[in-house]
């Protein structure tokens, strides 16, 4: 049981991942694989401050900061140099590596007698809980202002720069500010996932964020799923399918790590089951139209 209570605190611990893979791919359709290297950078940053003996409370501005210039990056080379933005996104990415490696000096920075997000609280005598109760509440707290964000006029115009940047562009909105904008916040959400795995791990590594960007694609496929199946509109309600489908996609790992399935596997596993996830609606589709 405990397992799958670790599963789920890593679930949760990704929902800015996840949520900021939503505003990058589904609100403005841009790729942003710049998700990799601002994942780790939230480590990074996290596991600095932190053993520098640093509050919780300079740390968590600092990573968000550190987050969104990533992110305003590839969307400036994207929007300012007509990149491509897929390959902006892989320039940043590639350049926040060198960056994460010279700010941590080594490779691995291990959280050793520092206070966390999870100790600063005590609700319950167990650990576990404990963080899930913390977890939960970030979640929550995230989850209304993301969603209070999408439904202001500054949000609508951001969703409406996805939908139709041209019809967004007669109507003088800069589209491109938007685009930087969204990129930031995306990117200041997957920073803050690095803030919370970081303390959830006790460590931070500069690999830690490699492949981390098909995790939160997986579980954004996972709620686009049950949105269009059962057709839903609500935007908060929206918000928290992406979540479920970040829990989802942790639970799917749990289970085939409990069958016994090799860990060396996992990265495996993990192709063929977003596979599986692209490939239905396409299937569910197709059978329609038989």
């Amino acid at each position: 049981m405990e397992f799958y209570l670790t599963a789920l605190l890593q679930g949760l611990c990704l929902s800015g991942v996840a949520l900021g893979i939503f505003i990058s791919m589904k609100i403005f359709n841009i790729p942003d694989i710049t998700t990799d290297g601002s994942y780790t950078l939230g480590g990074i940053v996290t596991a600095i401050m932190l053993t520098h003996n640093q509050s919780l409370l300079v740390t968590l501005p600092a990573v968000i900061i550190a987050g969104a210039l990533a992110g305003a990056a590839t969307g400036l080379i994207h929007t300012k140099l007509k990149i491509n933005a897929l390959l902006a996104g892989i320039l940043v990415m590639t350049a926040l590596y060198s960056v994460n490696l010279t700010l941590a000096g080594r490779s691995n920075i291990p959280l050793i007698d520092t206070s966390s997000l999870f100790t600063v609280l005590t609700w319950v005598n167990d650990v576990n809980l404990n963080s899930l109760i913390m977890l939960l509440i970030v979640v929550v707290v995230l989850t209304l202002l993301i969603s209070y964000l999408l439904k202001t006029d500054f949000g609508i115009a951001m969703r409406a720069t996805g939908n139709s940047e041209t019809m967004i562009r007669a109507l003088g909105v800069n589209t491109d500010r938007m685009k930087i904008i969204g990129l930031a916040l995306a990117n200041a959400l997957t920073a803050l996932s690095g803030f919370l795995m970081t303390q959830f791990q006790g460590f931070a590594d500069i690999n830690m964020g490699i492949g981390i960007v098909i995790i939160g694609l997986g579980s954004v496929i996972i709620a686009e799923t049950l949105i269009n199946w059962f057709q839903i509109t609500s935007v908060w309600l929206s918000l928290t399918l992406v979540l479920a489908g970040t829990v989802i996609f942790q639970m799917v790992l749990a289970v085939t790590l409990a069958m016994g399935v090799d860990a060396n596997l996992l990265k495996l596993v993990t192709a063929v089951f977003v596979l599986l996830i692209v490939s239905l609606p396409r299937l569910a589709l197709f059978n329609r139209h038989d």
